[in-house]
């Protein structure tokens, strides 16, 4: 994908990856939409895009969504819809807020399941759906269940996606390991291979560029939890279990 002049809209964009995308993707002379409940965050950023467009939207309201691309549809296509929005509350099943659990799976995946539905048709042909999982969904870990899961059901819902949607669309997985955003901030131990959003936003776009399915990264980590992903149980379910032992948490973004 050419940046330069395309028509892009970001859904959690006012902070972490989100945010850092819009910066690069402004600086590359990309046309942007931008998309977050956070209204003066969102307002702050867009005064560092040029000619960059607000619309506060909040994926945990259904029909926020619906009323922001029923006025996109209105508009030129799209050359590509991103979608980094997440919540995360890491603990222990047992300790979690049942509240807070149901609003990490209503944001993270059914917001996702909602932009999957919604956005397609915004799209010009061939325009890229990219959506945002994690290396946390690979395999379930210790101490961020609800956000564990939903990202293990995104990159389900992508796989199916890029099947149902291809070649009117090109589907785009990204699988971030740690970040160095708001909320891996939360974490309480020591985060291998973190980076920065900067950082991550240069492998997305370099991931955008080219062809392909899923943008993992940094891959010195993401390669090797793929290959865990691929043991017998018997191995990584031990490796699991001592992530438990040290009070690990999952990657986060």
């Amino acid at each position: 994908m050419d940046f330069a002049g395309s028509r892009i809209w970001i859904i959690g964009a006012s902070a972490g990856i989100g945010a850092a995308l819009a910066l690069a993707l402004a600086g590359r002379g990309a046309r942007l939409i931008l998309s977050a409940r956070d209204r003066d965050g969102l307002a702050a950023l867009a005064q560092r895009c040029r000619d960059a467009r607000c619309i506060p939207l909040d994926l945990a309201r259904p029909d926020s969504l619906a009323e922001a691309a029923a006025g996109l549809a209105r508009e030129p296509p799209l050359d590509a819809v991103i979608c980094t929005a997440a919540l995360y509350d890491p603990g222990r099943v047992a300790d979690l807020d049942p509240r807070q659990a149901e609003e990490v799976l209503r944001v993270n995946f059914l917001g996702m399941l909602a932009v999957a539905r919604l956005c397609p048709p915004l799209l010009r042909e061939g325009g890229q759906l990219v959506l945002f999982g994690s290396v946390a969904g690979y395999l379930g870990l210790p101490g961020g269940q609800p956000y564990s899961a939903s990202k293990a059901a995104i990159a389900n819902l992508a796989e199916s996606l890029a099947a149902e949607l291809a070649p009117q669309v090109d589907v785009r997985l990204v699988s971030p390991g740690f970040v160095r955003t708001r909320l891996t901030a939360k974490n309480r131990f020591a985060m291998p291979a973190i980076i920065s959003p900067d950082e991550a936003a240069a492998a997305v776009l370099r991931g955008m560029a080219k062809r392909g399915f899923e943008i993992h990264f940094p891959r010195r980590f993401t390669l090797a939890m793929k290959l865990l992903r691929l043991m017998p149980y018997s191995i990584s379910l031990r490796v699991t279990r001592r992530m438990a032992q040290g009070s690990g948490h999952a990657p986060g973004q």
